[in-house]
């Protein structure tokens, strides 16, 4: 449980923050509709009421989250895929590394551009593996 809450800090807030405010967006609005009610002389009920909430809910949500659920998200997740964009500066990096390694000892290059290559391949974000590295760095096994 304490390990979920390290890792996932970020999203409990962002989750708390998002059910405070719905919550918060339905009483307000219950009682702006008792009110408005009120003002008309008509009866408070609660399938119009139910109505109405949805209506308003899913209007913020198409407008609101949504969009900056995309943003946020889908953003991150091109990223962490590795979009062109998001690698670009990555990339122009590792050729020019590859480049000078090339240069300095050309009869060994490939070798070894192949073995980090094997070594490293996107495993360098898990942080299981980066532990492992660690213990197997210490002479230890996870």
């Amino acid at each position: 449980m304490r390990l979920s809450l390290k890792h996932y800090g970020f999203a409990w807030v962002t989750f708390g923050f998002f059910f405070i405010s719905l919550v918060g967006h339905w009483v307000f609005g219950w009682f702006a509709y008792v009110n408005e009610q009120h003002a008309h002389a008509q009866a408070i009920s609660m399938g119009e009421f139910f109505v109405e909430l949805m209506r308003d809910t899913l209007e913020n949500w198409q407008s609101e989250f949504l969009q900056l659920l995309w943003q946020v998200a889908g953003l991150a997740m091109l990223l962490y895929v590795g979009s062109p964009q998001s690698k670009e500066g990555d990339d122009r990096m590792e050729a020019k590394i590859d480049y000078i390694l090339q240069a300095i000892d050309p009869d060994h290059a490939e070798g070894v551009l192949k073995e980090i290559d094997e070594h490293y391949a996107g495993r360098h974000t898990d942080s299981r593996y980066v532990a492992m590295l660690h213990a197997e760095s210490r002479g230890r096994h996870p």
